[in-house]
């Protein structure tokens, strides 16, 4: 989580470059320093704050394991129950790290780099959303990881101080904000290229990938991997489609006398 956050911080230092290069002519995206920055700023912060609330949750003790059973685990995820493989954990993390650089890619594209301060600005503001979201999950909701399950894994591993925040799936939550982010910038400067439909495709495969290996690893159940892939590609969608300067796309605060709320609205 602290290498993650740093590369978080790296992309805030963009902003200040981001500053003179709002809106480049050949972007098909409009951005605001004070507001995406503030948006970044709020990420980070309730990272910090979520990270907080992980470092401070009770750890299992070896009681602990002897009142469990996979049987107190949901019918849907209980087959992931007992999974432990530590070689399966140091893969999904090559593919995870490794995602964070996807996004560099894009710099092969001429257009692309003439609107790179803005593009990493967005890219900045979509990692720290998730990193917040996730954090905040994370140290709120306990939730035993399958590995804890598993009674032929080392002690170590079954009472680790992470050992309770499987709810959601944060490594894949975050390589596919970091794919499909890339995979939509692709397709918005690039509307008649046929690689599209493959990128698209790549996108989609990497943060599975991640998400079957944590599962054999036993550091995720199926449902926490699926929520944490459809919160990570919706912020990596959603966050350059907001900023579009033809977004039909809009999240808006909505007040009336019955509740206060956000009001989602797609023009035709």
């Amino acid at each position: 989580m602290k290498r993650v956050l740093l590369l978080w911080m790296v992309l805030i230092g963009t902003l200040p470059y981001a500053a003179w290069s709002q809106s480049a002519p050949s972007s098909p995206y409009e951005v605001n320093w004070l507001r995406d920055g503030a948006v970044i700023a709020g990420g980070v912060g309730a990272t910090v704050v979520g990270s907080t609330f992980i470092k401070n949750k009770d750890r299992l003790t070896a009681a602990d394991l002897a009142g469990i059973s996979k049987q107190d685990v949901n019918g849907f995820d209980r087959f992931a129950a007992g999974n432990y493989s530590a070689k399966a954990e140091t893969t999904s993390d090559f593919f995870f790290y490794g995602s964070f650089a996807t996004p560099l890619l894009l710099l092969l594209d001429k257009d692309i780099q003439q609107s790179a301060p803005q593009v990493y600005l967005l890219y900045g503001q979509a990692m720290a959303m998730a990193g917040g979201l996730y954090a905040l999950s994370a140290g709120l909701i306990d939730r035993k990881r399958p590995s804890v399950y598993a009674e032929d894994a080392p002690l170590e591993a079954r009472l680790h101080k992470y050992a309770t925040n499987s709810f959601y799936g944060g490594h894949v939550a975050a390589t596919a904000s970091a794919t499909f982010f890339a995979a939509k910038v692709f397709h918005d400067f690039n509307p008649d290229s046929k690689a599209r439909p493959y990128v698209w495709a790549a996108a989609a495969a990497i943060p599975a990938t991640v998400g079957y290996l944590r599962l054999r690893a036993g550091k995720h159940f199926l449902s926490d991997n699926l929520i944490g892939y459809a919160i990570g590609t919706g912020i990596g969608i959603l966050v350059p489609e907001l900023h579009r300067k033809d977004n039909r796309l809009s999240v808006l605060p909505e007040n009336t006398p019955l509740y206060d709320g956000v009001k989602v609205a797609y023009s035709f």
